[in-house]
């Protein structure tokens, strides 16, 4: 399966290339309709929450699990996988609202988090009495995985009609930092320092496979369902001899891949970053930089103005200023910071503004 890395390390332009075409007409130009779309569950300065649409799909993800109260019900159910930062109470507490509201549905949901992540999800279950779980007519289940630093993870089960016994899954190593992986998607993730171990996290849609109508017309091919098959093709990188079958009112034949990449154009995916809570270090820098390295949008913790580097140090957390310059190494397109300080109500203006400036590359006065 091919992913954003691959294709922009095999066409470095290709990005600036397409977004300097603004004028062309949809039958020319090749397009790119993100798949994820992230939204900042409670903005700049609430709790941690960030969730993620996955377009014409009715499934979503979630980074941090802090406050969710304003998310519907209809999002919270369709939620599939949470990855969490760590199990500090803003970015974990949202985990009971979740369970009250699925508790009595048909689901799996599968969780992530750093090292002691099963426990702390089983302390939160066993939290309640669940001796009326046998009625239930349907099951809920919670699939955790933790990962440790030396990206050995570990996995266990947790099941509503076993009133949330543990039970032990399969431990694995992580290979490339790629923690899960789908046809549309991967998330890689790496372990920070917070003085406890914090994950960051980077989620990447596989490439865009955009199909030109008008070469399909000079090809005399129709528009139609098969399109999925050829598109599906290209994205897991199949052999040029690979047969695709088009079918046609009436009639259906046959032809070679090679022949039918003519009329597609590919395009890196989107990357998404998400950073929080941790301590300003070189190392920790040189992780996130790996970690988001070309990312086309970046939401990271500023918890701190510039001018109280000492308080950000002592607490472990980001400045402005730091937030902005591991954003501008990694070559990020776009930054959205986040995670301010209560200290900084109503001054949401001037910690943007600092971000921008060390985003931009400009010194403070």
């Amino acid at each position: 399966m091919l992913h954003r890395r691959a294709v922009i390390e095999a066409h470095p332009n290709l990005l600036k290339l397409y977004s300097a075409r603004p004028g062309m007409p949809d039958t020319l130009a090749p397009f790119m309709r993100p798949l994820l779309h992230p939204n900042l569950v409670n903005g700049r300065s609430g709790d941690p929450a960030l969730y993620v649409e996955t377009l014409f799909e009715k499934r979503a993800i979630l980074f941090d699990l802090g406050d969710i109260t304003v998310l519907s019900p209809r999002k919270i159910q369709r939620l599939d996988h949470i990855f969490v930062s760590h199990a500090h109470m803003d970015h974990f507490a949202g985990f009971d609202q979740l369970l009250r509201l699925l508790v009595g549905r048909e689901k799996t949901l599968r969780l992530y988090g750093p090292e002691g992540f099963i426990s702390h999800v089983g302390h939160k279950l066993h939290g309640y009495i669940w001796n009326l779980a046998a009625g239930y007519p349907c099951d809920l289940i919670f699939i955790v995985t933790e990962i440790a630093a030396s990206f050995e993870t570990r996995a266990a089960q947790f099941r509503l009609k076993r009133a949330f016994a543990e039970e032990p899954g399969r431990s694995r190593r992580i290979a490339d930092g790629v923690l899960y992986q789908e046809p549309s998607f991967r998330v890689c993730v790496s372990v920070l320092n917070h003085r406890i171990p914090c994950l960051g996290f980077a989620i990447e849609e596989a490439i865009h496979v955009n199909v030109w109508k008008t070469r399909l017309a000079e090809l005399g091919l129709p528009v139609g369902a098969w399109l999925r098959e050829l598109k599906r093709a290209v994205t897991e990188n199949m052999p040029d001899e690979h047969p695709i079958r088009i079918a046609t009112p009436g009639a259906a034949r046959e032809l070679p891949l090679a022949t039918l990449r003519y009329a597609v154009t590919v395009t890196a995916g989107q990357k998404i970053g998400y950073v929080t809570d941790v301590a300003d270090t070189a190392a920790n820098r040189q992780s996130i930089i790996r970690l988001v390295q070309n990312a086309d949008l970046l939401f990271i913790e500023a918890a701190f103005a510039e001018a109280d580097a000492a308080l950000a140090q002592e607490r472990a957390h980001l400045t402005t200023a730091a937030a902005g310059q591991i954003a501008r190494a990694a070559g990020v397109r776009r930054l959205e910071p986040f995670h301010f300080s209560p200290r900084y109500a109503g001054e949401d203006e001037r910690m943007l503004n600092e971000v921008r400036a060390a985003f931009a590359g400009q010194c403070s006065g």
